[in-house]
């Protein structure tokens, strides 16, 4: 929740979390109040990206680099139609961007789109409390919306937690859009928008993949009537133990043997469908910058995360499941967290994390041609 006024950019402004730390600094974008999950985020560069993924709403980001804005904002990178966080915490905002591709700054941006942000304060105290004490709820005051430290307090410990929220819906597209293929049109992919990222449909679509965007509340029916060669299940917010409408929905494309892709969200939703738990993180992975290890060659990987629950399955075996068996094929190298799934009987694989690289690396673009190699085996 968001209640903001345009201007006063100088304006005090705090950072309260619900175990009643406070940070104070300056007001940065608009000025008013706002509310969300206080979360960081590693990465040293791609704020446009990640201020626009719809995974991160209804939460309040924290960059952990120290100076944030160089580059302003342009008109192509955006990831959706506006920014989806809550709010934006920095520390040191860059004075004048300075970038050929920049149309405006970054806190005019987060004017234009009623963003509440704070600026000045120790991000990196902030981000070592995350750490220890996990990510929580908090809010950002600037303006006249400051009130007693207690009062903010109690505001703050009355919002809603993320453990148990369904945004997905939310954040989808209400109506289905295609993304034609470049070039030759080799196959048609109906993809459900769990919160999808705009990249993703044009890295299938590099591969000669039409790309059908259905709404998350789309039926099997739907989902068949464009007769896709393969199903993709996107990235989105929330707590996947919500999702039980996607969950029916994949369970209806693995009982169909379609070759299926998931990512972020959507590899959460094949851990449900498998049969598997999912748990919230204590902290959970954001960056550009997170190692992992693709089982099935022991090649490592440096992958983009955004993501505050994980799948509970086993790592040391091949699992048996109502679709026949299931292995965890990529693992976080800093905490063991479950980063992929693949099933070893019929073509369905997914990963937690992001390889459309927006805005980085690119190490795991190979995922999508594995999806095309699954529908050319499907077709042979």
């Amino acid at each position: 929740m968001t209640t903001s006024t345009r201007g006063a950019s100088k304006a005090p402004a705090v950072l309260v979390l619900e175990d009643g730390r406070i940070f104070r600094g300056r007001a940065y974008g608009a000025v008013g109040e706002t509310f969300g999950e206080a979360v960081f985020s590693t990465g040293m560069t791609g704020y446009q990206e990640t201020l626009t993924d719809p995974s991160y709403a209804h939460q309040i980001v924290v960059a952990t680099a120290p100076q944030i804005g160089n580059t302003g904002w342009n008109d192509e990178d955006d990831e959706s139609r506006r920014i989806w966080v809550s709010g934006y915490v920095v520390r040191d905002p860059a004075r004048v961007p300075s970038n050929w591709r920049a149309k405006r700054s970054l806190d005019d941006e987060l004017v234009a789109q009623d963003i509440v942000g704070i600026s000045g304060i120790d991000t990196r105290a902030l981000t070592r409390h995350l750490r220890e004490r996990g990510s929580m709820r908090s809010g950002i005051f600037s303006g006249e919306a400051i009130a007693a430290e207690s009062e903010l307090v109690a505001r703050v410990q009355a919002q809603r937690h993320m453990k148990g929220a369904s945004l997905y819906e939310e954040v989808a597209t209400k109506e289905t859009y295609v993304v034609p293929a470049v070039g030759e049109k080799k196959f048609t992919v109906a993809a459900i928008d769990l919160g999808i990222k705009g990249m993703t449909p044009h890295r299938m679509a590099q591969r000669g993949i039409e790309v059908h965007v259905l709404p998350a509340t789309a039926s099997v029916d739907e989902v068949y009537a464009v007769e896709p060669d393969g199903v993709f299940f996107s990235n989105g917010p929330g707590d996947p133990a919500t999702a039980d409408g996607p969950v029916a929905l994949m369970t209806a494309v693995l009982e169909r043997r379609t070759p299926l892709f998931g990512i972020c969200f959507g590899n959460q939703i094949l851990g449900r469908a498998l049969g598997f738990g999912t748990y919230k993180l204590k902290y959970g992975h954001r960056g550009i910058n997170q190692p992992v290890q693709d089982r099935t060659t022991g090649k490592v990987e440096v992958t983009a995360h955004n993501h505050g629950f994980a799948v509970d399955a086993p790592l040391d075996k091949v699992s048996d499941t109502k679709f026949g068996r299931a292995e965890v094929s990529h693992v976080c190298l800093n905490d063991d967290v479950v980063e992929g799934l693949q099933l070893l009987d019929q073509p369905a694989f997914s990963v937690q994390y992001h390889p459309e690289a927006a805005a980085g690396p690119h190490d795991a673009a190979y995922l999508f041609d594995r999806f095309v190699s699954l529908m050319e085996g499907q077709r042979a």
